[in-house]
């Protein structure tokens, strides 16, 4: 199976929804490379980028997923396809 690697940036605009966010993580966790989180303290927000090695169908859902939480935006970014190792 191909599969990408992917760089997902969210941007939390509240923190109630950094719980949701984070258990819909874990259930991708096995696709994670890494994770990185900065707050912004100035502006009440959290900046969140997680890299992924997954196939396209995964990384467009955990897109999708964490884009529908109330007060978070999700976009990925993508690479060409690897094929399976």
């Amino acid at each position: 199976m191909e599969t990408r690697i992917a760089v997902v940036s969210i941007i939390v605009e509240n923190s109630q929804a950094v719980e949701r966010l984070n258990n819909i993580l874990h259930e991708y966790n096995s696709y994670i490379i890494g994770r990185l989180g900065v707050p912004y303290r100035e502006r009440g927000i959290y900046v969140i980028c997680v890299v992924l090695d997954a196939p396209n169908e995964v990384i467009s859902a955990l897109s999708g997923k964490l884009g529908m939480l109330p007060n978070v935006t999700a976009k990925a970014v993508y690479s060409k396809p690897f094929p399976a190792q």
